[in-house]
């Protein structure tokens, strides 16, 4: 649900870390326990891995000492905010069949783009890249749910406004939902980028407020642990 999966979506070309979004059941940890004692990863920081911290939305990290993955650290999450339940991210994965035969189940890309509004200055360009790549991918041979996903997160205004022109009744119907929408049209650009910085500090504050409680209790449990 990370880095990995912007790779695999063609959005990014290297990532250091591996992001797994997971059910948080007893038969699923037995699963994922054994899988990280395969990789002989050990818990850094904190929460510990348990599950009460993952259903409160915290993510539990790991590095691993196995030698075909040494160093490579594992962040395991549970919980995200404004992202659905488990059971409807597994519901609208996308399966993604490597190289070698190896069969990937990685987060929908709607959900991933979800995932990604974060406060981090870091994330906002991979949200863009993402988007990006699926409508060059897909814009000649486009469905109406592509475009209406499009119009709802596209981030490059110059692309916007060929979206909003290229598909005019889309895009009307869609500006109830995002009224900056209004704003797509050629001659509007500056306006248009003022409104997309708008709309990704709104989610930045959006997302501090959610994290602020998680960060008080992060550091409880350093305190407790340096205790």
């Amino acid at each position: 649900m990370g880095g990995q999966a912007c790779v695999l979506y063609g959005a990014a070309e290297f990532s250091r870390d591996t992001d797994l979004a997971i059910l948080a059941s007893p038969a699923n940890f037995k699963r994922l326990s054994a899988a990280l004692d395969d990789l002989r990863a050990y818990v850094i920081a904190v929460p510990p891995f348990e599950s009460k911290y993952l259903r409160r939305g915290l993510a539990v990290h790991f590095r691993c000492q196995d030698p075909e993955a040494a160093g490579t650290r594992i962040d395991v999450m549970t919980k995200m905010r404004g992202v659905a339940p488990f059971s409807r991210l597994w519901a609208r994965r996308t399966s993604v069949e490597l190289p070698d035969g190896t069969r990937c189940e990685v987060m929908g890309l709607a959900d991933l783009v979800r995932a990604k509004k974060t406060q981090r200055d870091k994330d906002w360009p991979m949200v863009r890249r993402l988007i990006e790549a699926h409508y060059f991918q897909n814009r000649e041979k486009a469905n109406p749910a592509q475009v209406k996903f499009w119009l709802r997160e596209l981030r490059t205004a110059e692309l916007l406004i060929e979206t909003a022109e290229r598909w005019p009744l889309a895009c009307r119907a869609q500006k109830a939902h995002r009224p900056l929408l209004r704003l797509a049209r050629p001659g509007a650009e500056t306006k248009l980028l003022a409104a997309l910085n708008a709309e990704e500090w709104a989610e930045r504050r959006v997302d501090a407020r959610y994290w602020a409680p998680l960060k008080v209790e992060l550091e409880r449990l350093r305190h407790d642990r340096r205790s």
